[in-house]
């Protein structure tokens, strides 16, 4: 759900100002600029290609680089830019090391919905838009310390103030403690909940459903350990505070976040492994509080929505497990949020899916032990890797005195992963809400456009 700042009201569990007005008209040309940034970076020296669409820096005190591939590179089907490995490269002088990156995410999104549908959220109009137009440059620097950085801007992005085009997303630097530890200040992702400590470029459905439950990105400290023999183990926790950010008025106080995940078991050369986590966070407020979520569309209306309400701050809580066979995984995530308000009744919230997928040429999403989560299929055929997609989910925001409302959703979706980093997508999904004392249906289509560098 894409949050604004500019009214410095709460939402989401957190201060946020109103969401930007949804933006239409202006996807047409998502395929015609990926093809034009394929081409700028096309002269760039072949970088360390990962499986994660960058969103964490790819380098370590101890591992500069990804280790060469085992596999020849496969000649795709679909134009794309060498998959070959390398390590970042010194720019502009010794002991600096640049990777620029980039995704463009472009969406069609189409409604239909019967008539309790419109009276409780009204007429929901077809639209393009660029879902995510980010750019970002990632590496490090020093001698034998080696300190990261990332810094990255977003078209349009899930926090975008609807005055600017442009939002800077990512800027902190990663210091690392030891070989197992490190530690990022700046403006970084809290590290709860599993679709959003994850990447939406990696995740098998379209769009998250606990949006309620989290931020995007916050300015703080994060502390992280890869722990065990194996690195199965990852810890991660740390604060955060809007008032740190640059260029906002807002000060609603200081969150606080742990996630403990890991893999119960592991058979890495199969695909196959079983990921278990838990996640906190607290959520501070100043004087009230607001829940608010869209139904796995980014162009849509918040389907569910408390509206402001006094509270002292929110608790919330998280567990996630996903379990991998090769190219069939099943992914579920339970959210809830317990708020500290005297005058409604202390209410609870809370949200699940269930998210089935099946490559059907096989291939298991490599899971990276550094964040804890899945990364994105890599097909290892030329004709690329099919998925079928199929989620449940529940989001209800209904308790006593707060009625936000409760939707439940199927969606049904193919993705096609044509290469390391195009990927073409269809899903469709039916909403049912209930809301206003009536039961509303809407059905979706939403045609994604995906290149990731």
């Amino acid at each position: 759900m894409a949050t604004g700042r500019d009214d410095m009201e709460l939402e989401d569990g957190n201060l946020r100002p109103m969401t930007p007005a949804r933006r239409r008209g202006v996807g047409r040309g998502w395929l015609g600029a990926a093809t034009a940034i394929s081409a700028l970076l096309a002269g760039a020296p072949a970088l360390a290609q990962e499986t994660e669409s960058s969103s964490e820096p790819i380098m370590t005190a101890s591992q500069q680089a990804a280790p060469p591939a085992a596999d020849a590179p496969v000649n795709y089907i679909v134009p794309d830019l060498s998959p070959a490995r390398g390590a970042p490269r010194p720019w502009p002088s010794a002991g600096f090391t640049l990777r620029p990156s980039a995704a463009i995410l472009g969406d069609w999104t189409s409604f239909s919905q019967d008539e309790d549908s419109v009276s409780q959220v009204g007429r929901q109009k077809d639209a393009y838009e660029w879902r995510g137009f980010r750019l970002q440059v990632l590496g490090s620097f020093g001698g034998s310390y080696r300190v990261n950085y990332q810094f990255g801007g977003e078209y349009k992005g899930f926090d975008s103030d609807p005055t600017d085009n442009w939002q800077l997303t990512d800027m902190s630097l990663t210091f690392p403690v030891g070989q197992n530890t490190r530690i990022a200040v700046g403006k970084i992702k809290e590290a709860f909940a599993y679709e959003m400590v994850g990447d939406a470029a990696n995740l098998p459905q379209s769009e998250r459903v606990l949006s309620p439950f989290f931020v995007s990105r916050n300015t703080g400290v994060r502390v992280t350990h890869v722990l065990g023999p194996d690195k199965r183990v990852n810890v991660s926790y740390g604060f955060a505070d809007d008032g740190w950010d640059v260029g906002t008025s807002t000060n609603r106080g200081t969150d606080y976040f742990a996630r403990v995940s890991g893999l119960a078991w592991d058979d890495a050369a199969n695909g196959r492994y079983l990921h278990l986590g838990a996640s906190y966070r607290y959520a501070a407020a100043d004087g009230s509080i607001r829940y608010k979520g869209r139904p796995g569309s980014n162009v849509a209306s918040n389907f569910v929505d408390t509206g402001e309400f006094p509270a002292d701050g929110a608790r919330h809580y998280g567990l996630e497990g996903l379990v991998s066979w090769g190219g069939l995984s099943l992914l579920g995530e339970y959210a809830t949020a317990s708020v500290d308000s005297q005058a409604k009744g202390d209410p609870r919230f809370s949200g699940w899916y269930l998210t089935g997928s099946w490559v059907l040429t096989g291939e298991a999403r490599p899971y990276d032990r550094k964040v804890g989560y899945a990364r994105r299929v890599i097909p290892k055929s030329p004709w690329g890797a099919p998925e079928l997609v199929v989620r449940y989910s529940d989001v209800d925001l209904d308790d006593g005195p707060v009625q936000g409302g409760r939707f439940t959703r199927v969606d049904l979706g193919v993705n096609w992963w044509a290469t390391t980093r195009w990927k073409f997508g269809v899903d469709w999904g039916r909403t049912e809400l209930d809301r206003l004392g009536k039961t509303g249906k809407t059905d979706t289509v939403l045609t994604r456009i995906q290149w990731v560098y």
